[in-house]
């Protein structure tokens, strides 16, 4: 299997009131087609800034991030959106809607980029995601008509719309019921294995952690496996 995700020697630190505080360190990873991993750790320990460098959204202060193979950060502020609207996939802890769109139009919303050529195949696209998470009767309704749980099903229909081949999920039950959020965590492994596509997943659940194939613990800016 292709690797989608590698991370190489990551640094990464900010600058604080008496010195740079770092939060990964000589930090590696990778993640191939198909494969879905889920990294648990502590509150601060680095797992959102983790996805961010992944998600090419922040740029690592060291080392290497190539997704499928290519540097990012070699690109041009026009190219690295359209290289991340094209293969990344974001899904967060808060759906992130927007109130005034329905649940089809939010789905639609990476089409607005304006990179998708083929924006038929992307409209019956969303409504074939829509109907395979239940929510094909759901099409019209604004966020504010929906449950918890189905607002996530939406946003998890919008990162995999233009079918990324790198899904980035932080804490996409964290704000779910038990029940809801294991029908969640089961449709993203179910989509991330349909599609080859890579998922990595940051997670406080340990009932989600455990779910997945592969997981691993962030602990002082490295990962090790399994959960400690």
């Amino acid at each position: 299997m292709p690797i989608v995700l590698r991370m190489h020697h990551i640094e990464h630190s900010f600058d604080a009131p008496g010195g740079a505080i770092s939060i990964l360190s000589d930090f590696d990873l990778e993640l191939r087609s198909g494969e879905a991993i889920a990294i648990r750790g502590p509150s601060g320990c680095g797992k959102s800034t983790l996805l961010l460098l992944a998600g090419t959204l922040a740029a690592p202060t060291s080392g290497i991030v190539e997704i499928l193979g290519e540097n990012p950060w070699g690109l041009s502020e026009r190219q690295l959106a359209r290289f991340r609207n094209q293969h990344i996939g974001f899904i967060f802890q808060e759906h992130r809607l927007l109130p005034q769109l329905n649940v089809q139009e939010n789905v639609l919303l990476p089409l607005l980029a304006g990179f998708e050529s083929d924006k038929p195949a992307a409209k019956i696209r969303a409504i074939e995601l829509l109907e395979r998470v239940g929510l094909q009767d759901r099409l019209y309704h604004r966020p504010a008509a929906l449950s918890g749980g189905e607002r996530q099903r939406v946003a998890v229909c919008r990162a995999l719309i233009l079918q990324p081949s790198l899904l980035l999920a932080d804490e996409p039950t964290g704000n779910l019921d038990p029940q809801t959020a294991a029908i969640i965590g089961q449709l993203l492994l179910d989509v991330a294995a349909e599609n080859d596509t890579g998922l990595l997943c940051v997670t406080h659940s340990s009932s989600l952690a455990a779910s997945f194939p592969t997981q691993m613990t962030l602990d002082n800016g490295r990962l090790v496996s399994g959960t400690l």
